[in-house]
């Protein structure tokens, strides 16, 4: 006997938690951080569904903190067991669990100090020490092999082609029936990493709908990236650009070395101001095992494509204050990628006000966040609880998203031999959801189930 029960990233984009129930054994996969809405944000502090400690084992899709976020908590909270993950994985959350610890202490001091808390005195949902003993817990395993799991269950990882060390997790039950945890669908023919694996069958499938109501765009990034450094560099602006530092700021540094390559951008300044994107760069080039066909054969020509020419990192709090006083042209690519906290929200302050200033998003922007409401075109934003004009041009590069829009989600279920007995739409925002499952059911006829929070299903 089976279940799964839906705790996170249902009917909204974050906090990723699966439960699943083998044999009276329960398995996490993943256990992420709600980001977005205040009333969103607020679920991270609500008690775990089930007392931590008797779950068995944890099971990570990917490093990112909607999938990994909640991790620390979780472990304070009692949970001894192993969290398993891909080798990438696990380097990528020693990188990004403690930075993310380290600024939530930071966040919590800023609102003590200046009064912007609703409870006081603001904390950190965790804090770095929590982050570092938590990760004791992670254990590396490979892609494409059988491992076993507790109620005599076993699972195997896939290349998911979203970011380095994404996975998906095909779960095998005591009755040979299988269920598909996607995490989050990656794209075809994008940079660095491979393909998502192609898959034609499985009993049960859990798959994303964070684009599941619309496309991408079709133009080159390369193209519209090439035009804005070139218009940064003539008007002798700076172009600020609000990166996740796992995937995107990667991405953006092939895209900007292949430009130079061809002559197609300038020669400015290229700065990465953070200490997190500096390290997961370091990951992504140690993990040559998932880079592909083109990534490798520029390793073996000696030609590194994530350091373009004028390359710059920041890593001192000083260094990265001293930018706000610098004259263009120049390029700071700075997390967080919704502009929701990390350095980004400093260089914002000081630039949003300058229309020779070009803000650059390069993904999926949440409601409720800072990023959102700039892409939507406000005049005025508040960040860090100052008022800001808006007279900076805010511009979006679509075509860099690292997940699939609903033609590159219906290509991959396309490949499905046979319709699962349950399709279950997580991860999106419910018109995403709506559009997602009305489309598959257009095309594919197949039936979906799109769960809400605390919602269980036998299988």
């Amino acid at each position: 006997m089976q279940s799964i029960g839906f705790y996170g990233a249902a009917e909204t984009v974050t906090g990723s938690r699966h439960l699943l129930t083998v044999n009276g054994k329960k398995i996490l996969v993943d256990c992420g951080m709600f980001q977005g809405r205040r009333e969103t944000r607020d679920l991270n502090w609500l008690p775990f569904p089930i007392p931590p400690h008797e779950l068995d084992i944890v099971l990570i899709t990917h490093a990112h903190l909607d999938h990994i976020g909640w991790l620390p908590r979780l472990v304070a909270q009692g949970y001894r067991g192993p969290i398993l993950a891909t080798q990438a994985t696990v380097d990528l959350a020693r990188i990004s669990l403690p930075d993310s610890g380290r600024l939530q202490e930071e966040e919590a001091r800023h609102r003590n100090k200046y009064g912007l808390s609703r409870h006081k005195p603001a904390l950190p949902l965790y804090n770095e020490q929590m982050a570092y003993d938590c990760l004791k817990q992670f254990e590396a395993r490979p892609y494409n092999t059988m491992i076993p799991l507790p109620g005599e269950a076993t699972y195997r990882m896939l290349f998911a082609g979203h970011i380095m060390g994404s996975a998906f997790l095909e779960i095998y039950f005591p009755n040979g029936e299988r269920i598909l945890m996607t995490g989050d669908l990656g794209r075809f023919n994008t940079p660095i990493i491979k393909d998502p694996t192609l898959v034609d069958y499985s009993e049960y499938l859990v798959i994303e709908s964070t684009y599941g109501d619309r496309l991408h765009g079709t133009d080159d990034p390369m193209i519209k990236l090439g035009e804005i450094m070139n218009d940064t560099f003539q008007k002798g602006g700076c172009l600020l650009v609000p990166s996740f530092a796992i995937g995107r700021t990667q991405e953006l540094l092939y895209y900007i070395s292949l430009l130079q390559e061809q002559g197609k951008a300038p020669r400015m300044p290229i700065y990465i101001d953070s200490p997190m994107a500096t390290s997961v760069t370091h990951v992504y080039e140690k993990n040559v095992e998932e880079h592909d066909d083109e990534t490798d054969a520029a390793t073996k020509r000696n030609i590194n494509l994530m350091e373009p020419e004028g390359l710059i990192y920041i890593r001192d709090r000083q260094q990265s204050i001293d930018l706000n006083r610098q004259k263009g042209p120049m390029m700071v690519i700075s997390g967080s990628g919704m502009a929701n906290g990390g350095r980004i929200v400093h260089h914002l302050i000081h630039r949003l006000g300058d229309p020779n200033t070009t803000v650059l998003f390069t993904g999926y922007q949440a409601e409720g966040t800072l990023g959102r409401d700039l892409i939507d075109g406000r005049p005025r934003v508040r960040v860090l609880g100052q008022e800001v004009d808006v007279h900076a041009k805010v511009d979006k590069l679509n075509a860099l998203s690292a997940h699939a829009d609903q033609g590159e989600m219906m290509k991959w279920l396309g490949n499905f031999k046979q319709a699962p007995k349950q399709t279950f739409i997580v991860h999106g925002e419910p018109p995403a959801q709506a559009a997602l499952q009305a489309k598959i059911k257009e095309v594919l006829g197949w039936e979906t189930v799109i769960p809400s929070r605390g919602q269980n299903f036998q299988l």
